[in-house]
């Protein structure tokens, strides 16, 4: 049994898709990664098992359209140099007194706040198309995770604002249900070289302890269309994860 072709609209002010070999600055791919891609996906629609452990599907990306040609903006935005530790996220809510990490802490010598530069895209529109691919012992379930997800999708329901990249740069979104009324992809054609495909092992189920694994592929825009190839697919090179 093979899910439904899903489709999203997406659009938003800014964006920042990061390639990864730039480590200092951010400069935003021309096109939003699959991976970024998924995300908006698990925004809308994701589903844990009945321990909470593990999902019961991934989303598959299987086509990137762009309804916007790249445009660039030079942005400086400030970051912060430390993580929060899950370890302290729990004392905090043990005893109700959080320590946040401050930009400029006067009591320190040194500033948390790192200031980088960030080569964005703005006023970005794409249409996206995914599947749902249920695991194993989930597969009976996929006719009523494919009605989850376009019931929450038609009323615009997210479990967390999508994003494209950052979080500070919101994506919005409509599902789109009538494909043949809808506006072209833009005439933009690039051999995009190697791109990030995602971050994590998608071929099992990850938990909140998964650590990354990165993948990549080849990417070519023809006439403003993406054509993803699956997770599996020779084509996608993967490297070892963490798991």
């Amino acid at each position: 049994m093979k899910s439904k072709e899903h489709v999203l609209e997406v659009w938003g002010e800014l964006a920042c898709f990061t390639r990864p070999e730039l480590k200092v600055e951010r400069f935003s791919y021309p096109i939003i990664t699959p991976s970024a891609a998924r995300g908006i996906f698990d925004a809308v629609f994701c589903k844990p098992s009945n321990n909470g452990q593990e999902a019961q599907f991934r989303w598959q990306i299987t086509r990137i359209e762009m309804l916007s040609y790249p445009d660039y903006i030079a942005l400086r935005r400030n970051e912060v140099q430390s993580v929060i530790s899950v370890n302290n996220v729990a004392t905090w809510m043990s005893n109700g007194q959080p320590q946040p990490i401050m930009a400029d802490d006067t009591k320190k010598k040194n500033s948390e706040r790192a200031q980088r530069q960030t080569m964005a895209l703005k006023n970005v529109r794409y249409r996206l198309y995914a599947r749902i691919v249920p695991w194993p012992k989930f597969q009976s379930r996929l006719p009523a995770l494919d009605a989850q997800f376009i019931r929450r999708a038609r009323n615009g329901k997210c479990f967390y604002q999508p994003y494209f990249g950052c979080r500070e740069f919101p994506a919005y979104f409509r599902l789109v249900e009538d494909a043949e009324q809808q506006v072209p992809p833009v005439d933009w054609s690039a051999d995009l070289g190697l791109i990030l495909y995602d971050v994590f092992d998608l071929s099992r189920p990850g938990t909140n302890q998964s650590g990354p694994a990165i993948s990549l592929f080849h990417a070519v825009v023809e006439h403003g269309v993406l054509e993803v190839p699956d997770y599996d697919d020779p084509v996608v090179l993967k490297t070892e994860g963490e798991g």
